[in-house]
């Protein structure tokens, strides 16, 4: 089944500043619809002669960055995104709709991972993503295999290396997805968190409580830090309806930043959620602590030059990760006396709300 894309409504989202696509992913219905979207909105689109994302930055860096970060390129995904991944602690498996994102956080997890100039790519082989989902049902280790989880069944991730629904009024991926889930007769869960407030499109979608929509959320104090994204009153009201449209909701609470003040800014930001969702029968807290890399600390140095967020070694520790590098996170006190306040706040304003890890 197609779903049609979100109706040709004013966009509440992002809007990128041209369209790339590729030969490849003009073979695919997804990606021509994409495309003819695109256009209807006015937005340049630009057919490619072949695979390779070709793009040329102006010359002076910041300002190539902005430009990229203004770039939607329409790919088809590698064979490597139809082997999926774990990805402990969020879910059984990561199911990638794209890969990167339009917003400017000077945190950005991604900046170390992604490979290039920051232009986000939407796939357009997205009947080929779904079809190899059935195989991964009941085989994660994560979610399926846990007592406290196990109800959730198979458990998704769609915004690993991306924010779904930040693109969602150009490409109508993430409702085609939501769908498939919501036609499942699998015990199943598609998961995704987002820094966007758009959800109308996905208000009326058959999700059979398949799908679990988080907002993630910080501290007005570093909105800042946040730049191109909905404001967290707004992003919190998008998770109300959501709540009320039937879907199981949740918050991600990331980067926690241990910066002065930290206990007064997030629990200003615990009573602003607890005003909306308290009565929430079925809400999530993830727990995100800040972290970063070598690598993507030289890259967001150079993204954001003069940022204000702490990305020096006060109160910090090596970690080793599986994949034998390196990250700088909270030591162990630090750690210790954020959590503690943490648990203990949710408890006291949030009863309903189960955190599901810490991190």
């Amino acid at each position: 089944m197609t779903l049609p894309l979100p109706s040709d409504r004013p966009c509440m989202g992002w809007l990128p500043r041209r369209l790339l696509i590729t030969r490849s992913a003009r073979e695919w219905e997804h990606g021509r619809v994409i495309a003819e979207r695109a256009a209807r909105f006015g937005v340049p689109v630009i057919e490619l002669l072949n695979d390779r994302v070709v793009w040329q930055p102006p010359s002076e860096p910041h300002t190539a960055y902005a430009d990229a970060k203004a770039t939607l390129a329409v790919v088809v995904a590698p064979p490597s995104k139809l082997k999926l991944e774990p990805i402990a602690p969020s879910a059984d498996w990561r199911v990638d709709l794209a890969a990167g994102c339009p917003a400017h956080c000077s945190y950005c997890y991604l900046a170390g991972s992604l490979k290039g100039p920051p232009i986000t790519r939407a796939y357009a082989n997205l009947d080929e993503i779904l079809g190899v989902l059935p195989r991964y049902m009941d085989e994660g280790t994560v979610t399926s295999r846990s007592a406290a989880r196990a109800h959730e069944g198979t458990t998704f991730e769609a915004s690993c290396y991306t924010d779904p629904l930040a693109l969602e009024p150009m490409t109508g991926s993430l409702s085609r997805m939501i769908d498939w889930f919501g036609r499942s007769d699998a015990a199943t869960q598609l998961r995704f968190t987002s820094k966007f407030a758009d959800v109308e499109p996905l208000l009326a979608l058959d999700h059979g409580g398949k799908t679990r929509m988080r907002a993630s959320i910080n501290p007005k104090r570093y909105a800042r830090f946040e730049g191109g994204t909905a404001p967290v009153a707004q992003r919190l009201i998008a998770l109300r309806r959501m709540s009320d449209a039937g879907y199981p909701v949740g918050l991600t609470i990331a980067p926690i930043i241990a910066a002065d003040g930290w206990e007064d800014a997030y629990g200003a930001l615990l009573a602003e959620a607890a005003a909306l969702l308290r009565d929430t029968a079925d809400l999530t807290i993830e727990l995100i602590t800040h972290r970063f890399t070598p690598g993507s600390k030289a890259v967001l140095d150079g993204w954001y030059p003069g940022s204000a967020l702490d990305m020096t070694q006060n109160d910090r520790m090596t970690k080793r990760t599986k994949f034998g590098t390196e990250k700088q996170v909270y030591d162990t006190e630090t750690m210790k006396r954020l959590r503690g306040w943490f648990i203990a706040e949710i408890a006291r304003v949030l009863p309903l709300a189960r955190v599901l890890y810490w991190t």
